[in-house]
């Protein structure tokens, strides 16, 4: 291999990830356009930009809900087809966890079935097949989420943070390589955002997951994320936390006056340029 490694590159290893060249329209406009970036595994990135900057519509076409209008996603090796198509021992290893899971009424489903219908691979299923060892892995997924003595509520009882942990249990029921976020903690109180957050950073280390998530909280991603991805439309910086989020960087991504979300976390870090987000 010639030259150092880009962003995200495996020496010796192949990226869990890599997106090259790639571009999006949505609503009949170039939404994302040419960016190219890779994941190493097991580490944890972070997509920051402004509202409107392409960032769940570039999270939808890497999981190929999107029609890519050019570039290439390729997965665990696997380059997806146009229309999404992935194989199925790729799909299994990618998880998602949306923003809001929109729930209408009360749906007779409990935490515990929703939870079940993660371990299940795609595709038909014999329904009395692997039960004992789906119930275990239904139990264990809920006891590390802390939902241990909520499986037999219905998904529209629980409360927001409960929901969120339990789509992490959904990812978690069965062993994943690939997780995407798209503002998971949208919606989130200080104390449950704190919660979620501190339960995705041990499950991402105990499990070995290669992490992307949307976030506007800048301050989490300073503190345990390995690489950042600036988007605006197009890729506009990308680099470790400390480089892609410096105040000239920010100012260029989000414009001077504009001052990026953030919750008071209680991290451990004193990195130059923190104070610029603590105004307004």
């Amino acid at each position: 291999m010639s030259g150092p490694p880009t962003h995200g590159e495996v020496l010796g290893g192949e990226p869990v990830l890599e997106v090259s060249e790639l571009s999006v329209r949505r609503d009949g406009q170039l939404a994302v356009e040419k960016v190219s970036f890779q994941l190493a595994r097991e580490t944890d990135t972070a997509l920051v930009g402004p509202n409107g900057a392409g960032k769940s519509t570039l999270v939808a076409a890497v999981l190929g809900l999107l029609p890519r209008q050019s570039g290439t996603v390729r997965i665990l090796g696997q380059a997806m087809g146009p229309s999404g198509a992935l194989p199925r021992s790729v799909r299994t290893q990618i998880a998602y966890v949306p923003q809001r899971l929109e729930l209408q009424g009360r749906i007779p489903l409990t935490l515990a079935e929703f939870i079940g219908h993660g371990f299940d691979p795609p595709g038909p299923r014999l329904p009395w097949a692997g039960g004992r060892q789906r119930r275990q892995a239904v139990a264990q997924a809920l006891e590390r989420t802390g939902c241990g003595g909520l499986g037999e509520r219905l998904l529209s009882e629980l409360s927001g943070g409960q929901l969120k942990r339990a789509l992490l249990a959904f990812c978690l029921v069965r062993p994943r390589q690939l997780l995407l976020l798209d503002e998971a903690q949208a919606g989130l109180d200080g104390p449950s955002g704190e919660r979620f957050h501190q339960l995705l950073l041990d499950l991402r280390r105990q499990e070995g997951w290669t992490v992307l998530q949307v976030s506007h909280d800048l301050e989490m991603v300073r503190s345990s994320c390995d690489q950042v991805l600036c988007l605006n439309r197009r890729l506009r910086c990308s680099g470790r936390p400390d480089h892609a989020l410096s105040p000239a960087r920010l100012a260029e991504l989000y414009g001077s006056n504009v001052v990026p979300y953030h919750h008071h976390h209680h991290h451990n870090h004193q990195r130059a340029g923190n104070r610029n987000e603590h105004h307004g």
